[in-house]
Protein backbone atom coordinates (compact mmCIF):
# COMPACT_ATOMS: atom_id res chain seq x y z
CA UNK A 1 0.00 0.00 0.00
CA UNK A 2 2.56 2.37 0.73
CA UNK A 3 4.51 1.98 -2.74
CA UNK A 4 1.17 2.97 -4.34
CA UNK A 5 0.17 5.45 -2.01
CA UNK A 6 4.16 6.83 -2.80
CA UNK A 7 3.28 6.62 -6.29
CA UNK A 8 -0.09 8.50 -6.56
CA UNK A 9 1.17 11.66 -4.56
CA UNK A 10 4.13 11.83 -6.79
CA UNK A 11 2.27 11.29 -10.09
CA UNK A 12 -0.60 14.21 -8.39
CA UNK A 13 2.20 16.66 -8.42
CA UNK A 14 3.16 15.62 -11.84
CA UNK A 15 -0.18 15.66 -13.26
CA UNK A 16 -1.15 19.51 -11.23
CA UNK A 17 2.50 21.28 -12.54
CA UNK A 18 1.66 19.54 -16.26
CA UNK A 19 -2.02 19.88 -16.83
CA UNK A 20 -1.60 23.52 -15.01
CA UNK A 21 1.21 24.72 -16.48
CA UNK A 22 -0.34 23.71 -19.72
CA UNK A 23 -3.41 25.81 -18.49
CA UNK A 24 -1.28 28.98 -17.87
CA UNK A 25 0.71 28.77 -21.60
CA UNK A 26 -3.25 28.65 -23.09
CA UNK A 27 -4.07 31.69 -20.74
CA UNK A 28 -1.17 33.50 -21.95
CA UNK A 29 -1.15 32.85 -25.28
CA UNK A 30 -4.74 33.72 -25.56
CA UNK A 31 -6.34 33.99 -28.68
CA UNK A 32 -2.81 35.40 -29.98
CA UNK A 33 -2.26 31.40 -30.24
CA UNK A 34 -5.13 31.26 -33.67
CA UNK A 35 -3.34 33.92 -35.02
CA UNK A 36 -0.09 32.80 -35.23
CA UNK A 37 1.85 29.27 -36.64
CA UNK A 38 0.20 27.06 -33.94
CA UNK A 39 -3.02 28.18 -35.64
CA UNK A 40 -2.94 24.64 -37.14
CA UNK A 41 -2.79 23.09 -33.74
CA UNK A 42 -5.22 24.84 -32.42
CA UNK A 43 -8.05 24.24 -34.90
CA UNK A 44 -7.70 20.56 -35.06
CA UNK A 45 -10.63 18.61 -34.73
CA UNK A 46 -9.29 17.28 -31.27
CA UNK A 47 -9.45 21.14 -30.33
CA UNK A 48 -11.95 22.11 -31.73
CA UNK A 49 -13.82 19.04 -30.18
CA UNK A 50 -12.51 20.65 -26.79
CA UNK A 51 -13.79 23.88 -26.97
CA UNK A 52 -16.81 22.79 -27.98
CA UNK A 53 -17.19 20.94 -25.06
CA UNK A 54 -15.89 23.41 -22.85
CA UNK A 55 -18.22 26.00 -23.96
CA UNK A 56 -20.55 23.98 -23.17
CA UNK A 57 -20.22 21.75 -20.19
CA UNK A 58 -17.07 23.81 -18.53
CA UNK A 59 -14.77 22.57 -15.78
CA UNK A 60 -16.72 18.98 -15.27
CA UNK A 61 -15.21 18.48 -18.98
CA UNK A 62 -11.97 19.29 -17.54
CA UNK A 63 -12.38 17.25 -14.62
CA UNK A 64 -13.58 13.86 -17.09
CA UNK A 65 -10.48 14.67 -19.55
CA UNK A 66 -8.54 13.22 -16.74
CA UNK A 67 -9.43 9.80 -17.87
CA UNK A 68 -8.93 10.26 -21.53
CA UNK A 69 -5.62 9.73 -23.32
CA UNK A 70 -5.24 12.73 -25.35
CA UNK A 71 -8.41 14.82 -25.02
CA UNK A 72 -6.88 16.00 -21.57
CA UNK A 73 -4.18 18.43 -22.54
CA UNK A 74 -6.53 20.25 -25.06
CA UNK A 75 -9.23 20.86 -23.21
CA UNK A 76 -6.68 22.33 -20.25
CA UNK A 77 -4.68 24.17 -23.20
CA UNK A 78 -8.13 25.68 -23.86
CA UNK A 79 -9.57 26.28 -20.54
CA UNK A 80 -6.67 28.74 -20.48
CA UNK A 81 -7.35 29.96 -23.38
CA UNK A 82 -10.61 30.80 -23.09
CA UNK A 83 -10.05 32.37 -19.55
CA UNK A 84 -11.56 29.80 -17.32
CA UNK A 85 -11.81 31.68 -14.39
CA UNK A 86 -9.48 30.03 -11.61
CA UNK A 87 -11.65 29.57 -9.07
CA UNK A 88 -13.94 26.93 -11.52
CA UNK A 89 -10.53 25.69 -13.19
CA UNK A 90 -8.50 24.93 -9.98
CA UNK A 91 -11.42 22.20 -8.65
CA UNK A 92 -11.61 20.44 -11.22
CA UNK A 93 -8.10 20.26 -11.87
CA UNK A 94 -7.61 19.05 -8.35
CA UNK A 95 -10.14 16.39 -8.87
CA UNK A 96 -9.19 15.34 -12.26
CA UNK A 97 -5.21 15.31 -11.31
CA UNK A 98 -6.69 13.07 -8.09
CA UNK A 99 -8.59 10.57 -10.65
CA UNK A 100 -5.88 10.59 -12.92
CA UNK A 101 -3.33 10.03 -10.44
CA UNK A 102 -4.84 7.07 -8.72
CA UNK A 103 -5.77 5.16 -11.62
CA UNK A 104 -2.03 5.23 -13.46
CA UNK A 105 -0.46 4.56 -9.13
CA UNK A 106 -2.82 1.63 -9.25
CA UNK A 107 -3.11 0.23 -13.15
CA UNK A 108 0.45 1.36 -13.81
CA UNK A 109 2.06 -0.91 -10.45
CA UNK A 110 -0.12 -3.73 -10.51
CA UNK A 111 1.16 -3.70 -14.61
CA UNK A 112 5.16 -3.53 -13.19
CA UNK A 113 4.39 -6.36 -11.09
CA UNK A 114 2.66 -8.68 -13.33
CA UNK A 115 5.37 -8.34 -15.88
CA UNK A 116 8.15 -8.72 -13.06
CA UNK A 117 6.70 -11.54 -11.38
CA UNK A 118 6.13 -13.18 -15.05
CA UNK A 119 9.69 -12.72 -16.25
CA UNK A 120 11.17 -13.93 -13.06
CA UNK A 121 8.85 -17.05 -13.55
CA UNK A 122 8.58 -17.62 -17.13
CA UNK A 123 11.10 -15.22 -19.17
CA UNK A 124 9.86 -16.19 -22.59
CA UNK A 125 5.94 -15.19 -21.75
CA UNK A 126 7.57 -11.90 -20.30
CA UNK A 127 9.37 -11.10 -23.33
CA UNK A 128 6.53 -12.05 -25.65
CA UNK A 129 4.08 -9.54 -23.53
CA UNK A 130 6.62 -6.72 -24.04
CA UNK A 131 6.53 -7.64 -27.55
CA UNK A 132 3.05 -7.71 -27.93
CA UNK A 133 2.55 -4.53 -25.73
CA UNK A 134 5.21 -2.82 -28.21
CA UNK A 135 3.65 -3.75 -31.29
CA UNK A 136 -0.01 -3.23 -30.32
CA UNK A 137 1.02 0.31 -29.61
CA UNK A 138 2.71 0.91 -32.81
CA UNK A 139 -0.16 -0.40 -34.41
CA UNK A 140 -2.31 2.61 -32.54
CA UNK A 141 0.01 4.97 -33.45
CA UNK A 142 0.17 3.64 -37.26
CA UNK A 143 -3.80 3.46 -37.09
CA UNK A 144 -3.85 7.17 -35.66
CA UNK A 145 -1.61 8.17 -38.59
CA UNK A 146 -2.86 7.17 -41.55
CA UNK A 147 -6.21 8.06 -40.33
CA UNK A 148 -5.41 11.55 -39.59
CA UNK A 149 -3.44 11.81 -43.62
CA UNK A 150 -6.62 10.19 -45.21
CA UNK A 151 -8.74 13.24 -43.39
CA UNK A 152 -8.22 16.19 -45.28
CA UNK A 153 -6.89 19.18 -43.29
CA UNK A 154 -9.77 22.05 -42.98
CA UNK A 155 -7.02 24.85 -41.75
CA UNK A 156 -5.73 24.71 -46.08
CA UNK A 157 -9.30 24.67 -46.90
CA UNK A 158 -10.57 27.05 -44.95
CA UNK A 159 -8.20 29.52 -46.43
CA UNK A 160 -9.16 28.93 -50.10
Amino acid sequence: MDKIALAAGALYVIVLLRAGGTFAVGWLAGAGARRSRFAARTSSAKFRRAERAIQRWGAPVVAVSFLTVGFQTAANFLAGSMRMPLSRYLPALFVGGAAWALIYATAGLGILKGLGRLFAEQTAFGVAGVVAILLAAGGVVVYRRRRAAAVPSSVGDQAR
